[in-house]
């Protein structure tokens, strides 16, 4: 394992929660110098594999018109290196226990195809300049459930926990207004499956340019979140809408569903944890959704630190609307010609339940993108501490913002051989990050009837 950097090191804990000192002036130093401005290391690595920071992608490659899939900025790399089943070994100390199980489940078909690291990720001025400025005033609050004091860019850029880590990720920018339409499949172990399709609104008012922690805090909410199931027909017009509350002891995530054969809007208290996910098959639950959502409260969060590992990453093929669900869909996971792998640094936490807590997962290992804080894979056990799902998101810049999101979010399910991928939208359009919600109109339990009626 790498040593973490030095200021990270002398603020990380191995617990739960507790009262960590707040980052110094002078340690905030550090973030737009020796770190990013997000509280990466802005150095490579020793050997070169792993480059400096510059910035990211800060323009879009020649040809891209907004609105399009996003063109491949690296299409031209050469391939570094293939791993398979028969030389995995050489290159165990880069990969997830869950990485090393797929290839002993399917030594045949699984493979890794590495190329050339970039480190693409980006963010506006207004994301560098508030996280720069959270990095001294961001807190945790009600046992690590909500945090306050901190708006708009990451919340703590230099963190000294697991809680303080993986609420980067749930609140790392992804835009203002974010409109979605997202096709799921769950494959069964013969190939075979039904698509399901959904059209997601979500409306992040953390991430806001003008958002001030002092109204967030007043109004307690992060992001309005709307998800209207399109097809097939026999699910059409199931709707999910859920308003994501900042101080989650204060007031618990607030969330409703429509039912087409009720006809009726009803509150849903049970739409976290681990309640099935939407259309799932089983495959996935509820906090699974984006790698991580939602209240951290049933988990003690350790702060594990930072490893050099192979991860999805730039994954402009999959991303691509020349490429049909039918390519990427295959029996025991997806076309991993398809899939481009690259060495960075990681954030590891791990999430072990509490005790007297319930969770279909014991244990949960995340890996974490220093550059991004996207949950980049996701190791999850169950009560026998043994693996039981592996999660891998396959992550592009979306340089018309710029933001590092997924393309395509896949949970592989051991015992079944199964999974479930999330994200498809190859044949059906790309995310539009341009349009403005009312919050009247798109995220009442009124519009949610509407926008769930056949």
């Amino acid at each position: 394992m790498k040593k973490f950097s030095i200021i990270a090191a002398a603020l990380a804990v191995s617990c739960s929660f507790g009262v960590a000192a707040k980052v110094t002036p002078e340690q905030a130093k550090a973030l737009g110098s020796t770190l990013t401005p997000v509280g990466a290391e802005k150095a490579g690595n020793a050997d070169g594999s792993i480059p400096a920071w510059d910035g990211g992608i800060t323009q879009a490659p020649a040809g891209y018109q907004p609105g399009q899939f996003h063109t491949d900025p690296y299409a031209g790399d050469a391939m570094l290196y293939s791993i398979t089943a028969a030389n995995v070994d050489q290159y165990k100390a880069l990969l997830t226990p869950g990485v090393i199980k797929m290839f002993e489940m399917y030594p045949d078909t699984f493979k890794m195809d590495v190329f050339p690291t970039h480190r693409s990720a980006s963010y506006p001025q207004f994301i560098y300049d508030a996280s720069v400025a959270n990095a001294t005033t961001a807190e945790l609050v009600a046992g690590g459930n909500g945090l306050k004091n901190a708006a708009i860019g990451v919340p703590f850029p230099i963190p000294a926990n697991g809680l303080e880590a993986i609420w980067n990720h749930i609140l790392r920018y992804r835009g203002t207004d974010a409109h979605i339409l997202r096709g799921q499949a769950a494959p069964t172990a013969g190939g075979s499956y039904t698509l399901v399709k959904t059209d997601e609104k979500i409306k992040f008012l953390y991430s806001r340019p003008d958002a001030n922690a002092a109204a967030l805090e007043k109004d307690n909410l992060l992001f309005y979140f709307k998800q209207v199931v399109t097809s097939p027909a026999r699910l059409a017009g199931t709707a999910l809408l859920v308003h994501e509350t900042m101080d989650q002891e204060k007031e618990p995530r607030k969330a409703w569903t429509y039912n087409t054969g009720q006809r009726r809007v009803r509150r849903a208290p049970n739409v976290a944890f681990d309640t099935p996910g939407t259309a799932s098959d089983g495959m996935r639950t509820t906090d699974d959704f984006d790698m991580y959502n939602g209240s951290p409260s049933r988990y003690n969060w350790t702060l594990k630190g930072k490893k050099e590992l192979l991860i999805p990453y730039n994954n402009y093929k999959l991303h691509g609307a020349d490429i049909k669900y039918k390519e990427i869909l295959k029996p025991g996971h997806i076309n991993m010609d398809l899939v481009r792998w690259e060495k960075h640094r990681v954030w590891e936490v791990e999430a072990t339940l509490k005790d007297g807590i319930s969770h279909l997962y014991k244990t949960r290992t995340f890996y974490l993108d220093e550059d991004s804080w996207q949950v980049s894979m996701v190791d999850l056990y169950d009560k026998r501490d043994e693996l039981y799902r592996v999660g891998m998101a396959h992550a592009v810049n979306y340089y018309d913002l710029p933001t590092v999101w997924t393309t395509l979010e896949v949970f592989y399910d051991l015992s079944s051989r199964r999974y479930l991928a999330m994200g498809l939208d190859n044949e059906d359009g790309v995310a539009s990050f341009d349009e403005e919600f009312s919050v009247k109109k798109e995220f009442t339990t009124n519009s949610l009837r509407r926008s769930g009626r056949r």
